[in-house]
């Protein structure tokens, strides 16, 4: 929250003390921040009326040069086209990028397999499909990001700059801009080395609350939770884990960087969808599974699954509603429109299942609606 924003709800808090009605205090969550910028010099906002919206989608990889050639025969061009209307409809369009985009270099894992090579590599060219489809912000924080090293990475992020997509992952590497009148960061997690740290609960959160600090709106990405068949689509509530290795407690994680002064987050990893959640009226996509891989990442079964969540937040970046878009990937194609609502039967059971009595109801044309009970039990922020 800015300097002016604090002040005036101060305010009219003290103000409404006064009242015989009872005003809700502002909370972590909404933002209880402040700017060093003089509030005099600062516009006044009107948060409560803001709308930003923001859509998101898992993993990406639109194909790989590594070790032999693997990408699509247009070169990429139309692997996005049958989303794009979608992903370019929001204000914010995040997704989280799997390999690097570079042109040659070498491996910083060794590849035992060639015919089952998990070291992805796109050519830096990709970038501009990308941005053609609409991506503003893209997290470099997972287990793929660093394939070809931190070079790979680098070279990753210098794309993505030259087509104006920013980008979260590295530890110091915040995207930051301003959208409108409002003041946005996106800060991307993942149990992997030399990335923002998701096992590290306690310096996420400080990390978040500094953020909090300058900025209206701030979106949490992680990659983290255990991966694939077997479960993997059941949210475990406690440390969970992928080839013996820890991938987070991802309730933990997401519900503390919401405390911190968080307002949406988004995960993947897991490469199947998982449930939702409204905490502290902040939305959390536990995972969005895949959404656009070519080749290397199995899209069988619910794999294949490619939602997009569309969320519509105010200024203080309260839930207020969001739509699901049901895709499957079919190769060699991308993402298309799933008539069948795959992605959206499976969240929506999943959401039953993993939080029962919860504040969000799907509707069958994929519209996420807050429940009437949470919507009665809601009292707007006085300003």
């Amino acid at each position: 929250m800015t300097s002016a924003r604090a002040s005036i709800l101060a305010v009219l808090l003290f103000a409404a003390a006064g009242c015989t009605s009872t005003s809700p205090s502002v909370t972590a969550a909404d933002k209880p921040a402040s700017q060093a910028a003089s509030p005099a010099a600062e516009p006044s906002i009107d948060y409560a009326n803001a709308r930003i919206t923001v859509a998101g989608v898992g993993d990406i990889m639109l194909g790989t040069d590594y070790p032999e050639n693997h990408l699509p025969d247009d070169d990429g061009e139309n692997f996005l086209t049958a989303v794009t209307p979608v992903l370019a409809s929001a204000d914010i369009t995040f997704g989280n990028l799997e390999g690097v985009l570079q042109d040659g270099g070498e491996p910083a894992k060794e590849c035992k397999n060639p015919k089952a090579c998990y070291l992805f590599r796109s050519p830096v060219r990709y970038a501009q499909h990308l941005k053609a489809a609409g991506f503003d912000v893209l997290s470099l924080a997972n287990n793929h990001a660093r394939d070809f090293g931190e070079e790979g990475r680098d070279s990753s992020m210098t794309a993505l700059d030259a087509v104006g997509i920013r980008h979260s992952g590295r530890v110091g590497d915040i995207a930051q801009w301003q959208q409108g009148e409002l003041r946005i960061a996106l800060i991307a997690f993942s149990p992997t080395i030399d990335s923002w740290q998701l096992l590290e609960i306690d310096t996420a959160t400080e990390e978040v609350r500094k953020l909090a600090e300058s900025n209206d709106i701030i979106i949490v990405s992680f990659h983290g939770g255990a991966e694939g068949f077997d479960g993997a689509e059941r949210i475990g509530f406690g440390m969970e884990y992928a080839y013996g290795e820890q991938r987070g407690n991802v309730v933990a994680f997401s519900r503390g960087v919401i405390d911190a002064g968080a307002d949406l987050v988004l995960g993947h990893g897991p490469h199947v969808p998982r449930a939702m959640e409204l905490y502290r009226e902040r939305l959390i996509a536990y995972s969005l599974g895949n959404f656009a891989n070519y080749y290397g990442i199995s899209v069988k079964g619910a794999k294949g699954y490619a939602p997009i969540l569309k969320v519509s937040m105010d200024g203080y970046g309260r839930f207020l509603d969001g739509k699901l878009h049901s895709n499957i990937q079919i190769r060699p194609g991308g993402p298309i429109p799933d008539s069948a609502q795959h992605a959206l039967k499976m969240i929506r059971q999943l959401t039953a299942e993993d939080f029962p009595g919860g504040n969000l109801v799907f509707n069958g044309n994929g519209d996420i609606k807050i429940s009437e009970h949470q919507h009665a039990e809601r009292e707007p922020v006085h300003e």
